[in-house]
């Protein structure tokens, strides 16, 4: 719940940034800053990382680099809501709902849809372009969540999370090296960029995979059911963004669906412990 609340917020907050470098600046930067914190406080011992655990990390750099790219290109062209909403059914959801195949599970992924077709209505800002961007961002948050629960297995405190985004700032410095002047000539910028990384980066991610850590891939697909009804939530209170009748009802089928997946695997997990 707290990366749930942390990284659609710091959306929020980086929008001037935005408006000065673009999308794919502000997401390589948002990676350096918060590998810098990282480095700083985790201080990773690299010369005893095995071979497997810099594999991993470099996978989990690049599908994070990849997520957040495309995320943010998304909240360019569409609402931060639809924008998750589409995301997340075609990411941890779809992680959770194929976990089991069943018919109970098919009618779960098609009421999923059929809020997203609902997003995707005439006037509800959703563009063809943004909704391309959001459903990369969801396969590779499907990705995140599988890498995440590797990393989180073969790493301790941060430390594995330090070394991927330090690989995230790599894979995005072509869209970083143009900007450089602009934002860190700007104090303003920079500061709000601090902010920014150190709540989605160190303390979003941070607490993503500390529960990664202690939960399976489906059931961490199914904990962030409630990411959308989040996002829309600060999407309208901070963003000032507009809501229709057709979006509310899309919502309430995705988290509805989200929530059937939820204890589907809630009572599986039951089950299997009795």
């Amino acid at each position: 719940m707290t990366g749930a609340t942390l990284i659609p917020w710091s959306v929020a907050i980086i929008q001037p940034i935005f408006r000065a470098i673009g999308p794919a600046a502000s997401s390589g930067w948002r990676f350096a800053f918060g590998a810098i914190v990282l480095l700083a406080i985790s201080r990773p011992n690299l010369r005893k990382w095995t071979k497997e655990q810099w594999i991993t990390a470099l996978i989990f750099g690049f599908v994070t680099a990849f997520m957040n790219q495309a995320f943010y290109q998304a909240i360019e062209r569409i609402p931060l809501g639809s924008a998750v909403c589409i995301e997340f059914i075609t990411g941890p959801f779809l992680v959770a709902a194929l976990g089991k195949r069943s018919w109970n599970q098919f009618l779960l992924i098609l009421l999923g849809g059929v809020g997203v077709v609902c997003l995707s209505h005439p006037g509800g800002g959703v563009t063809f372009a943004g909704a391309v961007f959001a459903v990369g961002a969801g396969l590779g948050w499907a990705s995140y969540i599988l890498a995440s629960h590797r990393m989180g297995g073969q790493t301790l405190g941060f430390e594995g999370l330090a070394v991927s985004m330090s690989i995230s700032t790599i894979f995005c410095l072509p869209f970083i090296v143009g900007s450089a002047h602009t934002l860190l000539s700007q104090p303003y910028l920079s500061a709000r960029m601090l902010i920014v990384a150190t709540m989605s980066i160190v303390f979003g991610f941070g607490a993503e995979l500390l529960a990664f850590r202690r939960v399976k891939p489906a059931t961490a697909g199914v904990m962030m059911s409630l990411d959308p009804a989040l996002a829309f939530m600060i999407g309208v209170i901070l963003l000032s963004e507009k809501i229709t009748a057709l979006d509310i009802l899309g919502l309430v089928l995705i988290v509805s669906a989200g929530v059937g997946v939820t204890f589907r695997e809630a009572r599986k997990e039951l089950l299997a412990a009795e």
